[in-house]
């Protein structure tokens, strides 16, 4: 049966118009040169009317895949087929006996399924010696195809070739499983044909699995795992690629034509056909609209790609949800039905054809006891009787506890079983003692909680058990920061935790490894986890709407009423401390008293510290890291220590004083005059904003200075991945701004800032910051670094100028709405007021928003930053010019007006 195309046939490609301007060309052409440029002219044409018929029809119907595919295939033909036709009737006519020559579609092109963009993979069949008139037709054909526009990949090569090369390559024997005809001699084609399917495609098929299954695999290793977040369409885990695979070693097996050929063969059920052809024609919807909103064969889903794509086929802003983030759920779930398929024809053809190894997870070797009603297949455990094991819907929820005891894998007919029958899983079975005892076990109880729930995710067996849990599958946060979708980020949340508690992390992670080992309660911990996210993709404040929906579960999962209460605060307050550590100075006592307030008890702060560890570590591979241990570690120490021997511990005056004697403990050397008038210089706000390191620093830059003197001290702070950066000199207006913009010249990330004046008259700033890979700078790039930042301060280099060519936002980066907020606060620091300016990051905002504030003549205290992807939250903690905090309504308005101005003025630049 032809397949079915988007629009008529003429309108694709009209082959009788196009031969007769061909044939008019030929008769008014005065050599082959100009009837070959002619005739590249009417295909052109005919190309360019083709591609916008197809293109328009796809548009009307963004999700007919099959049609789309049938369409380009039906075009790359016609103009293949005129251009044998011109070649071998006009410019090189055949001579007598001339031997006869077969154009053979392979690869994608000879499947029928072409992207706008996708190569012309085309076979020269010979039958023997190629002659000089077959090259001189082939070369022709070639030129006209190349001058097309067309990537056409092609070979010459009789069939006794085709047998012996695809024999030692798997590459080769893949392109020819899937060879069609095109145009030529169909005798010939014929006879290729017959011989392929009786000396190459007849065997078991053993080595061209295996040799596929190994593509997939190092295919899988580079492209990383389904759930990244900017996924390769065709290569990527749950892509093109694998479902064409599965084909690829079906039609080896099989003889299978089409897809539908699956179910006759008994490798999949109708249903599960269903879902093949759904997400194969979504992800051919998807690649098409790719090629043609970059006009190129593109592949990856990048971020700007996903709001185009999501918009191209027709998806909407729902529930206060962005459109891209509907899609991008879409997407995700069609590539884990894709990870389901593959597994369950695999193992259909171990059962079906392999006699020896089993070709999947061939590690485990040993076979444990197993409880009746089980049995072990090729080493997976499966069930004995489907309807015994359907009769209690609690075996649905026992299968997984057992794979788990004794580390087997579930075989994936048993896994069928389940996925179709999730509706036994009903209110009255989920709030059964023995429902909760074997889902808390599952958390609790075998050491690998994180494999019983991504393949309880993967089959929907969680979001049945958990409903709640249903939205967030798959669910894309359309963000940088977040590497993961929603449900992913929650499992490896908790695979961290399991790791913790196993002791793998005690080195990197010491004060949430010591909280473990004293005790907490863990069915809250993993609870709260497990829920932390649960509110996302609402228009509600996730923490609020989480903490709600906690109330409701915690209670059906089992837990007793104080414990469901720990648990609905933990999902409320799950990001209180990474906000009070990231984005507020933990240095200043009120920081710490109102953290202590908030959590009230050390036994929350255990279960909040742990919890807050976990989420950021689960956020992605890289987004953990020193800085953000130091600060989370000092904050907990800072408010255990608050908890334990009251809050009067956190007064200024005995910090001061404390951090005084340190000082002198760390300068034995120095004499006692110098050492009392370097502790009596500085107002109380220097002594509790930093480490004594940072004390001694300064202190040495300020001995014996003089009034015009600069002097800068950089040393790489390796326990922060940071290099702190100490700046003394005279103060004078907008020294802060000056810093952070010769900062920025030089690439360099601020994570933090401080601000200090002495009492004669002397700026003293430190400024933490990380090179573009979040890391500290390296010695041997100090020396340049100290070089652009006294240039900038002499005036020399103008920061402003300098940072426009840095400003620019990538274009992959344009996709994300980043809404300003700029909050003031006045109870969260005793002597300063905070603003805290929520923005998109770019390289220089710290100094546009400091120079827009000293503009004011604001005074900056400190600066804290804290960077989530493409989107940051500057805090300033900062005073007026007589040293009062901003009450003043109207003066925080003119100060908001000021910084909103200062970031358009940044957007403006970046997008010249």
């Amino acid at each position: 049966m032809a397949p079915r195309l988007s629009a008529h046939p003429n309108e694709i490609y009209d082959n009788l118009a196009v031969d007769a301007r061909i044939a008019q060309a030929a008769k008014e052409a005065t050599s082959p040169t100009d009837l070959r440029a002619e005739t590249v002219k009417i295909l052109q044409a005919a190309q360019v009317d083709g591609r916008a018929a197809i293109a328009a029809a796809f548009a009307a119907a963004p999700f007919d895949a099959a049609a789309m595919t049938a369409s380009y295939t039906y075009l790359t033909d016609g103009m293949v087929k005129s251009a044998l036709a011109v070649s071998t009737e006009y410019l090189h006519p055949a001579p007598k006996n001339a031997p006869p020559l077969s154009v053979i579609g392979v690869g994608g092109y000879g499947r029928g399924e072409m992207a706008p963009f996708s190569d012309v993979d085309l076979l020269f069949l010979v039958p023997g010696k190629i002659t000089p008139w077959a090259s001189s037709i082939i070369e022709a054909m070639l030129y006209i195809l190349w001058d097309l526009k067309l990537k056409v990949g092609h070979a010459t090569r009789t069939i006794s070739d085709c047998v012996h090369l695809a024999t030692e390559d798997y590459t080769i024997q893949t392109a020819l499983l899937e060879h069609r005809y095109v145009c030529g001699d169909t005798e010939l084609a014929e006879k290729l044909d017959a011989t392929l399917k009786r000396d190459l495609f007849s065997g078991s098929g053993h080595d061209f699995i295996e040799a596929k299954l190994e593509e997939r695999d190092n295919r899988h290793l580079r492209q990383g795992q389904r759930y990244v977040v900017e996924p390769n369409v065709k290569e990527g885990k749950g892509g093109l690629r694998d479902l064409q695979s599965l084909f690829w070693i079906a039609k080896y097996i099989h003889g299978a034509e089409h897809s539908a050929d699956l179910v006759a063969a008994g490798v999949f059920r109708s249903d599960e056909y269903e879902t093949f052809k759904e997400a194969e024609n979504f992800l051919w919807a998807v690649r098409g609209h790719l090629h043609l909103l970059t006009k190129r064969a593109t592949e990856q889903l990048t971020f700007d790609m996903q709001v185009s794509v999501a918009e191209a086929m027709g998806y909407e802003d729902r529930d206060g949800r962005r459109a891209v983030e509907v899609f991008m759920q879409a997407y995700f779930r069609h590539a884990t039905v894709v990870g389901d398929l593959t597994r369950i024809f695999l193992t259909k053809l171990e059962d079906m054809h392999v006699k020896s190894e089993p070709l999947l997870e061939r590690l485990f070797r040993r076979k444990p006891k197993i409880k009746a009603g089980y049995r072990v297949v090729h080493n997976r455990i499966a069930l004995e009787d489907e309807a015994a094991f359907l009769s209690d819907p609690l075996n649905l929820l026992r299968l997984f506890e057992e794979a788990l005891r004794t580390g087997m894998l579930i075989h994936p007919d048993a896994m069928r079983t389940v996925k179709a029958n999730l509706h036994l899983i009903t209110d009255a079975v989920r709030t059964t003692p023995e429902a909760q005892r074997i889902f808390l076990d599952l958390l609790l109880k075998h050491g690998n909680p994180e494999r019983a729930l991504r393949r309880m995710n993967e089959l929907g067996m969680l979001a049945a058990f958990i409903p709640e849990f249903e939205p967030i599958v798959a669910m894309m946060q359309f963000n940088m920061y977040h590497s993961y979708t929603v449900d992913e980020h929650t499992i490896q949340t908790i695979a961290n935790l399991a790791r913790i508690e196993k002791n793998e992390l005690e080195e990197e992670l010491p004060v949430a490894s010591s909280i473990l080992a004293r005790g907490v309660n863990r069915k809250v911990l993993y609870v709260a986890l497990l829920l932390h996210d649960i509110g996302k993709g609402r228009k509600e404040d996730h923490s609020i709407l989480g903490a709600q929906i906690a109330r409701k579960v915690a209670p059906r999962l089992g837990l007793k009423q104080d414990e469901v209460d720990t648990v609905e605060w933990l999902v409320r307050y799950h990001l209180l401390m990474s906000d009070m550590a990231q984005k507020r100075d933990i240095a200043d006592p009120r920081t710490v008293r109102d953290f202590a307030k908030a959590v009230e008890t050390v036994k929350r702060l255990d279960l909040l510290c742990v919890l807050t560890v976990c989420d950021i570590r689960g956020v992605g591979p890289d987004t953990w890291n020193n800085w953000k241990a130091v600060l989370i570690r000092g904050l907990y120490r800072q408010t255990e220590r608050a908890l334990e021997t009251g809050l009067e511990d956190l007064n200024r005056t005995n910090r001061g004083a404390e951090a005084k004697k340190t000082l002198r403990a760390a300068l034995p050397d120095w004499p006692k005059k110098a050492l009392k008038a370097e502790t009596a210089r500085h107002y109380d706000p220097y002594w509790q904003g930093m480490h004594v390191t940072a004390h001694v620093a300064f202190a040495n830059l300020l001995r014996d200075i003089e009034p015009d003197e600069l002097r800068i001290d950089l040393h790489p702070d390796e326990d922060r991945d940071a290099t702190r950066a100490c700046f003394v000199m005279s103060d004078h207006h907008g020294i802060f701004s000056r810093l952070a913009g010769a900062l920025a010249l030089v690439g360099a990330n601020v994570v933090d800032a401080r601000s200090y004046t002495s009492k004669d008259g002397y700026i003293t700033d430190a400024f933490w910051i990380q090179d573009s890979e979040g890391n500290a700078y390296e010695a041997s790039k100090l020396p340049r670094l100290r070089q652009m930042i006294e240039k900038t301060l002499r005036g020399e280099v103008i920061a402003r100028d300098a940072l426009k060519s840095r400003d620019k936002v990538k274009k992959r980066e344009k996709a994300f709405r980043v809404p300003t907020s700029i909050t003031f606060d006045n109870d969260g620091s005793e002597i300063y007021t905070i603003i805290e300016v929520d923005t998109r990051d770019r390289p220089g905002l710290l100094y546009d928003l400091a120079r827009a504030l000293a503009s004011a003549n604001v005074y900056i205290a400190n600066a804290v930053i804290a960077t989530y992807g493409e989107q940051v939250v500057d805090t300033f903690y900062v005073k007026d010019m007589f040293g009062l905090k901003y009450y003043s309504e109207s003066k925080q308005r003119t100060l908001e007006k000021r910084l909103r101005e200062a970031i358009l003025e940044g957007v403006a630049r970046a997008d010249t």
